[in-house]
């Protein structure tokens, strides 16, 4: 009965704690929010971006930087530094937590992947850093 309790207030909380506002994002984008999935397509480029992170979403929703603040440029050129490091550190699991890097990301920078792909990498980046405490040789700022 106390733990009930205890889930109850803490369902209250997390409830009270959202926003009012609306954003409108496009649908075919964002896909199933109760597990925190984002999955990006382009079948005419064969590639996929999948990020399935707890509270990824609420990051890209209410603290990101909006689309559009950064230009595309500035986005590919933080994704060809940060991507690499990343990968670094996947085939390090003695030195970095095997936990938190799981797979490399295959990021090719000669491909225009699309602001909406940079966007999001970017931004998992942002959010994978402060949330993990993790400190990349580039900084992610927002």
């Amino acid at each position: 009965m106390k733990n009930f309790i205890y889930i109850a207030l803490l369902a209250l909380f997390v409830y009270s704690c959202g926003s009012s506002g609306v954003k409108n994002f496009p649908s075919g984008k964002i896909a199933d929010a109760e597990n925190d999935t984002v999955r990006i397509a382009n079948d005419s480029l064969e590639y996929e971006i999948i990020i399935i992170e707890p509270g990824f979403n609420l990051f890209i929703n209410s603290y990101a930087r909006p689309r559009g603040f950064y230009s595309q440029n500035y986005l590919e050129n933080k994704n060809r530094l940060l991507v690499p490091e990343y990968n670094q550190r996947v085939t390090q699991p003695q030195r970095y937590d095997p936990n938190l890097y799981l797979n490399e990301i295959n990021y090719e920078p000669n491909i225009d992947y699309g602001y909406e792909v940079n966007y999001l990498l970017y931004n998992y980046f942002v959010y994978f850093s402060r949330h993990y405490n993790q400190r990349f040789t580039i900084p992610t700022r927002i």
